[in-house]
């Protein structure tokens, strides 16, 4: 009993020994591996064999491009306007060894220099430049991180901003700014027009004034030739010309005792003589 017990511990031990000493390594990871608590050799995909008891994997690490989601964050632009921004991030671990043993953790640390990054960009932008240069903003994101994660092993493969927009304060404050726009180019707009529509009946008044006051030359011209030709046509001769204005005045007086409102009486001023040149007439 105690041999067959002594077997059993020592296949026991065997299996063991073997499975700590025999790793397989799936592909698309590298396995880390330390000896007495420092780093010894880096196994890659496949079967790799180890000192069982002394060496030990320490981290499994990926070799598969890994996708950072970088957490939205409020950023202040140059014109000091609140925006909101996010990115991803595309990174490739080239030197686990680096990753592991050059920060602490490289995915916390990446997706805190990317807000830095994000943040110090922006902040040297205009709002309107920041909400409409997302190629420029990624570019320079890239170039200002790539170098610094270099030293940690890992390759930046890009970096996307997903969403960039301004802060739901700055929304409403942009929407108001933009109904006063509206409304003052409104009333532009309708101070223009009365302005056009003043203009316009002016220049009609200031014609019809013009085509009055060349009326009334025409008609004094008018009046001018027509006395002009009683004048040669009468010459000295005062009895044709007494005789118009006296049936004239005959005509304003029937007019005027016609109307339903009259209630004066007009007798020419020398009723003697009209009376007697009447009379002679007859």
């Amino acid at each position: 009993m105690d041999g067959l017990a002594v077997t059993a511990v020592l296949v026991v031990l065997v299996f063991v020994t073997l499975a700590k000493g025999v790793k397989t390594v799936p592909q698309g990871y590298k396995h880390i591996v330390q000896r007495l608590g420092k780093y010894h050799s880096t196994l890659n995909p496949g079967l790799n064999l180890i000192i069982p008891y002394i060496d030990d994997v320490a981290y499994k690490v990926t070799t598969k491009d890994i996708v950072l989601d970088i957490p939205s964050q409020e950023v202040i632009t140059e014109d000091n306007a609140v925006i909101i921004a996010n990115a991803v991030a595309y990174i490739n671990i080239v030197s686990p060894e680096k990753a592991v043993y050059g920060v602490e953790d490289y995915t916390i640390a990446i997706q805190n220099l990317v807000q830095t990054a994000l943040r110090s960009i922006v902040g040297e932008m205009s709002l309107d430049s920041a909400l409409s240069s997302r190629d420029q903003i990624k570019a320079k994101l890239k170039a200002g991180i790539s170098d610094d994660i270099s030293d940690w092993g890992i390759t930046l493969k890009t970096v996307e901003i997903q969403d960039i927009n301004p802060s739901p304060t700055m929304q409403r404050a942009m929407e108001e700014q933009a109904a006063a726009e509206r409304q003052r180019r409104a009333a532009v707009t309708k101070a223009e027009g009365e302005k056009q529509a003043a203009i316009l009946e002016a220049e009609g008044r200031l014609e019809a004034s013009r085509r009055d006051a060349q009326a009334e030359v025409v008609l004094a011209k008018a009046s001018g030739a027509a006395i002009e030709l009683v004048s040669e046509a009468v010459k000295d001769d005062e009895l044709p010309v007494m005789y118009l204005l006296g049936e004239k005045y005959t005509e304003a007086l029937k007019s005027l005792a016609a109307s339903s409102n009259a209630k004066t009486v007009v007798f020419p001023a020398d009723l003697q003589q009209a009376l007697r040149a009447v009379l002679n007439r007859n």
